[in-house]
């Protein structure tokens, strides 16, 4: 019986990891569970899972009385520090969108809790001081993204074979097939029309520019010590080979099946066993044609910038995480054309220079003077 604490309840992953561990009983006790602002879902949650924590980052009304008195209750904007030292868990899955998840992830290793991570931003950000802190627990961090999970699960196969290249692959997101210019002045309704995969706005805009591909080349390169050039973006609009790892004797291995986040979410909560899922099976004859092409770095600029934002070193994968926030932000209300994210980002690495992440101190700093450039650049563009 694994004890879980879910950072994140109400989103996708969360949700998601629930339906594994209501499936699984006796196996996993979801002793703490956290939300932002979806008070009701948690409600819910709350009454089918009994945990002995909930929280919300904000304050409702009131809580029902049913479960008023069921668990303990935390409220306020320091919810998921609160939750990681006082719950009982042996695995925290951190699912939370931002920077925000970062502070609670070195909390959740400091405490010697395992930590499934699903939320890209805590590498991105802070990256050496993350795996540092892994290293020092003792624990694997076990990834949750697809195509991180994909990668690491090929790399049990192993046996002393060694990687020589990361293959992740990327959908192509809605403007897969669009020109440069085309996408320049691309709608808020246009890029939130994903193809594939139904998730909340910040991720899927991420997805039509391909900074969320940038973030995971940066996520891979702290997970599997992996230099950036030998981390290659494939472009694979079936969604079926969610990523594949090449190794020293020429062999690829790769890790397939259909698109359902509950596979790499039930691998983290049970690694290294393996439990059903109720993914449905992959039928190679229905999907009947794979394809591959290359990332572009032209058309989607994220995929150069990351890499040169982790030979910069320092400071610049949080600048270019904190920016890139800011810009999504600005063009979800409208503000800016979607071609001004990437050159947001851009000027926003321009501006800051140089700045150091050796503390969280540190790379909360990069991370505030990133957004108020970058808030400066987008009021320019408006």
């Amino acid at each position: 019986m694994r004890k879980l604490a879910i950072l994140g309840s109400t989103g996708s992953i969360g949700t998601q990891a629930l339906d594994v561990a209501a499936r699984h009983s006796d196996r996993f006790a979801v002793t703490a569970l956290v939300a932002h602002s979806s008070s009701e879902k948690l409600f819910e949650q709350v009454r089918q899972f009994h945990p002995q924590i909930a929280a919300l980052s904000v304050e409702p009304k009131e809580i029902p009385a049913d479960i008023r008195e069921s668990c303990q209750w935390m409220f306020g904007e320091n919810v998921l520090l609160d939750v990681v030292r006082a719950c009982d868990a042996d695995d925290v899955l951190v699912s939370v969108v931002g920077v925000v998840g970062l502070a609670a992830v070195m909390e959740a290793l400091a405490c010697g809790k395992r930590v499934l991570l699903a939320n890209k931003e805590p590498l991105v950000a802070g990256g050496e001081l993350v795996t540092e802190a892994a290293r020092k627990a003792g624990h694997p961090l076990l990834p949750v993204d697809s195509e991180h999970s994909a990668i690491f699960q090929c790399l049990q196969g192993a046996q002393g074979n060694t990687p020589t290249r990361l293959i992740l692959t990327a959908s192509g997101g809605p403007f897969r097939t669009w020109t440069r210019e085309q996408m320049q002045n691309a709608t808020r309704a246009q890029a939130l029309k994903h193809p594939n995969w139904s998730m909340g706005a910040k991720i899927t805009i991420d997805s039509a520019s391909m900074f969320n591909k940038a973030l995971e080349i940066i996520e891979a390169h702290w997970l599997f010590d992996m230099p950036p050039e030998k981390i290659q973006v494939v472009v694979h609009p079936q969604s079926i080979v969610h990523s594949a790892v090449e190794f020293a004797d020429g062999a690829v291995l790769a890790q397939l099946g259909v698109p359902d986040m509950r596979v790499p979410i039930a691998y983290a909560m049970t690694y290294p066993r393996r439990i059903p899922t109720g993914s449905k099976p992959l039928d190679l004859f229905s999907i009947g044609t794979l394809t591959f092409e290359p990332g572009d770095p032209v058309r989607f600029p994220a995929l150069r910038l990351a890499g040169e934002c982790l030979n910069a070193g320092g400071a610049a994968c949080t600048i270019l995480n904190g920016a890139n926030e800011m810009a999504v932000a600005a063009f979800l209300r409208d503000e800016i054309p979607f071609g001004a994210i990437s050159r947001i980002v851009e000027g926003t690495l321009e501006a800051c220079g140089a700045m150091p992440a050796d503390t969280l101190e540190d790379i909360f700093h990069a991370d505030l003077e990133a957004r108020r450039r970058a808030k400066e650049i987008a009021e320019k563009l408006k």
